[in-house]
């Protein structure tokens, strides 16, 4: 088997060990594909309920309901998108830039539902030992949480209605071609040998600045700056960054797509990463604010997760601290000082946490990258960091900054034509939970 990319999806599926055995007739795995199923589960809990808690927890009481109701409602949507078109995009053979229509509504997945899976064809062919239905579902938690994490830049004053149509076009046109770029043996991206082990690019950069791009579109919350906007109950956000946190290692571990070394490697990163990240943002929010807070030890922890995630199959556990420690410095400056210098309302700071930390992750994943975890027969020496790999990672950064700002600017404008993106103010006053569904958390 020839290997096109040294980067994403491939090293984890191209790695040496028993979960990529190239046997003539290969059989599916059933530990692999028991820790797959069970990383699937921890991925989805990510969105529902951890992401759902973890925002709520972030918003005033009036807009509590409205928050938790956009992560679940684009849980179900982005499922069902995902199997119409949204996967054959992203997984489908195609071209450089786009999937194929191939796998529309899943066709195909009948035929082999109970043998390995494999991505791509001829040379470029990557087998697995788990069989496509739980590859699709895997995948799927990721699309599904991608736009999710986008909510949060807009909350208390997007239209649950514009937030569909946008959801519906976003992952089609924006989040399911870059995932062709980066984990699909034929993705330009892929081709370049950029590293992205489980969505530094694909999810994080992503939707960090498609959260930018929309806070700005939509413009400031009534009140910003003048009123109290603090968070209604962080007890909730608490609950929602612990179960964020844990499900991660289905997130990051998972992506070696079976149960091997690498995926051990993953999680202890994935940890190592996360508490670092919290101990230094509640240090750098003690020494310049005088008091260490809970929104900021959960806020570090998440930026360090985030800044982690393309780094984790490739890095070694120093390293990992040295990636987390710089996150969680990173992120209380995004949330803090880049926002407040800017002026822009990135109400839950998903550019501040997701945008910075997953160009931070991505770039120092060029530097640390360990070559022997991504070795395989093909490329026994696997990808070591340096300055041309950390180029690379540069230029994969840039692709995904410019690609899913321009169009997320131009989906935000199709769908405030269509149906406007913003509540009317006596609404947005009143709160969403109310004005939006009828109903009031107590």
């Amino acid at each position: 088997m020839k290997m096109l990319a040294r980067g994403a999806l491939a090293t984890a599926l191209l790695a040496s060990g028993p979960a990529f055995a190239q046997a003539e007739a290969p059989k599916i795995d059933t530990g692999d594909t028991a820790w797959m199923l069970a990383s699937t589960a921890l991925v989805l809990m990510m969105t529902i309920p951890g992401l759902a808690l973890f925002y709520a927890g972030m918003v005033r009481k009036k807009n509590v309901l409205a928050t938790m109701m956009q992560s679940f409602a684009i849980a179900a949507l982005v499922s069902v998108v995902w199997c119409v078109i949204g996967y054959s995009i992203a997984f489908g053979e195609g071209g450089a830039y786009f999937g194929d229509l191939s796998r529309f509504l899943l066709s195909g997945i009948a035929e082999n539902w109970d043998k390995p899976f494999t991505l791509g064809s001829g040379d470029a062919a990557v087998a697995t030992t788990i069989p496509e239905t739980v590859f699709v579902m895997f995948q799927m938690t990721f699309a599904i949480i991608t736009p999710a994490l986008i909510t949060g830049a807009v909350a208390d004053r997007m239209k649950f209605s514009a937030l569909l149509v946008f959801t519906t076009l976003w992952s089609v046109l924006i989040y399911a071609p870059i995932a062709h770029w980066v984990w699909h043996p034929n993705g330009w991206i892929f081709a370049l040998g950029a590293l992205d082990f489980a969505g530094g690019t694909v999810v994080h950069i992503n939707a960090g600045v498609a959260g930018l791009v929309a806070a700005m579109v939509l413009g400031k919350r009534v009140g910003y700056g003048s009123e109290n906007l603090s968070p209604f109950n962080l007890g909730l956000a608490v609950i929602g960054a612990a179960l964020l946190w844990v499900g991660w290692f289905g997130f990051n571990a998972g992506s070696a797509v079976g149960a091997n070394g690498r995926a051990g490697m993953a999680m202890l990163v994935t940890q190592l990463a996360a508490a670092a990240a919290a101990l230094a943002w509640v240090f750098g929010e003690w020494a310049t604010k005088g008091k260490p807070s809970v929104l900021g030890a959960i806020s570090g922890a998440v930026a360090g997760l985030v800044a982690i995630t393309p780094a984790a199959g490739f890095v070694l556990p120093g390293p990992a601290l040295i990636i987390g420690i710089v996150a969680g410095l990173a992120g209380f400056w995004g949330a803090t000082g880049l926002k407040h210098a800017l002026g822009y309302d990135d109400s839950l700071d998903a550019f501040g946490v997701h945008g910075i930390c997953g160009i931070v992750g991505a770039l120092l994943t060029g530097v640390f990258a360990y070559g022997p975890l991504s070795a395989t027969t093909a490329s026994p020496a696997g990808t070591s960091g340096g300055m041309d790999t950390l180029l690379i990672q540069v230029y994969a950064v840039g692709a995904t900054l410019v690609f899913c700002a321009v169009g997320t600017f131009i989906l935000l404008k199709i769908v405030d034509a269509i149906v406007g993106l913003r509540v009317a103010e006596e609404e947005e006053r009143e709160g969403l939970d109310v004005s939006l569904h009828g109903e009031r958390i107590a």
